[in-house]
């Protein structure tokens, strides 16, 4: 549902404002969780959280959507490392307040603090959120003029099969795959494999997310300065992220080799951070190829794709681990495979993300059809 709703929302953005769209999948956030207030079955349970991930999958498509639309090719970037951040900041600030709210009312009232910020942040934004100058465009009111500056309308056929756009869906499915893992398996590594106490375990899984914030801005702020440098976007955008996606790559493999201790604790911190820093920098590509007309609809289904990883990895990992001879080695052993995976992936996708070619072969072949 997760992959539908990015496909389904993503396109309906060439139709209806974004501001709206983005506050529709907030209302929804906050509706699935309004049952949750008090005693449910687990059927009721599974269904708000099944609705709910219909109205998440499309989130992060529609903020960088918003991102684009708001700033020009070349300062996009940081900006959009910054909406990336969020998505780590969230858990470092949420998973203490949560567990206190949990340990001193019940996760009744967890559900509840929630909603009220999904509230006052859904009033916020009809309160704040403008139009950008680009949805002009969406609204068809663009002159010819604005429209020669904007990449060209292409069929989405063209458009699917760029090397950029086919590249940046691998980068995203590798990145998606430990971020994935982080979320799912790296805790239960920490204590079952490492060994950690429950408490010291709960302070490790934040590093990840406090460095993956960093570097995701970071990676904007390369991006841009790089770009307003003249520096080709095929260096800017895809070696960039592909060597983001790479190194967590390496670093995965190198900690499966170690034993517990700082040394491996800081490569697992890279290898789970590395990869979310990648995100922002990767749809960047997208803007610079893609229409506005069309940027939200390549954008959900570019969300859609990498997805699948977040049902493929936590099952491959849980297969070493179920069929290992003790915890620790399965663990080892569905590590290192990701981390060949994301290396190997990485480097092929770095090499297909090629901005300025593929624009300007989008370019010919919609003049040829013409």
């Amino acid at each position: 549902m997760f992959a539908a709703g990015a496909i389904i929302v993503g396109a309906l953005t060439a139709k209806i404002n974004v501001r709206w769209l983005l506050a529709a999948v907030m209302l929804v956030w906050i509706l699935t969780m309004l049952p949750l207030l008090s005693p449910v079955s687990f059927g009721v349970l599974l269904a708000c959280r099944i609705v709910l991930g219909f109205a998440e999958g499309p989130a992060y498509a529609l903020c960088t959507h918003v991102v684009h639309s708001w700033f020009p090719p070349e300062k996009r970037a940081l900006p959009a490392g910054i909406v990336t951040a969020g998505a780590s900041m969230g858990p470092l600030i949420a998973a203490p307040v949560l567990t206190w709210v949990i340990v001193t009312w019940s996760w009744h009232a967890a559900f509840a603090v929630l909603i009220a910020a999904g509230a006052v942040w859904l009033v916020a934004w009809g309160l704040l959120g403008k139009d950008a100058p680009e949805q002009k465009i969406l609204d068809d009111e663009s002159t010819a003029e604005t429209e020669k500056a904007l990449p060209p309308q292409a069929p989405y056929r063209v458009l699917l099969t760029t090397g950029t756009i086919f590249g940046i869906g691998l980068l995203t499915f590798f990145a998606y795959w430990s971020t994935t893992l982080k979320v799912a398996w790296l805790p239960l590594y920490l204590s079952d494999g490492l060994g950690y106490d429950t408490i010291t375990a709960g302070k490790l899984i934040t590093l990840p997310y406090a460095v993956a914030a960093v570097a995701a801005i970071g990676a904007g702020l390369l991006s841009n300065r790089l770009t307003a440098h003249g520096v080709s976007r095929r260096i800017t955008r895809g070696y960039l992220t592909g060597g983001l996606v790479i190194a967590a790559g390496l670093s995965m493999y190198l900690f499966t080799t170690m034993s517990a201790g700082p040394a491996q604790m800081v490569l697992i911190t890279l290898a789970f951070s590395m990869n979310s820093a990648a995100y922002a920098v990767a749809f960047v590509a997208v803007g610079d190829l893609v229409n506005p007309k069309q940027r939200g609809t390549i954008l959900g289904l570019l969300v859609a794709f990498y997805s699948m990883a977040g049902v493929i990895a936590p099952l491959v990992l849980g297969y070493f681990v179920g069929e290992a001879t003790d915890k620790a080695t399965g663990y080892g052993q569905g590590f290192a495979i990701t981390g060949v995976l994301m290396t190997v992936g990485g480097l092929i996708a770095t090499f297909l993300v090629r901005p300025e070619r593929d624009l300007v072969k989008i370019s010919n072949r919609v003049e040829v059809s013409q």
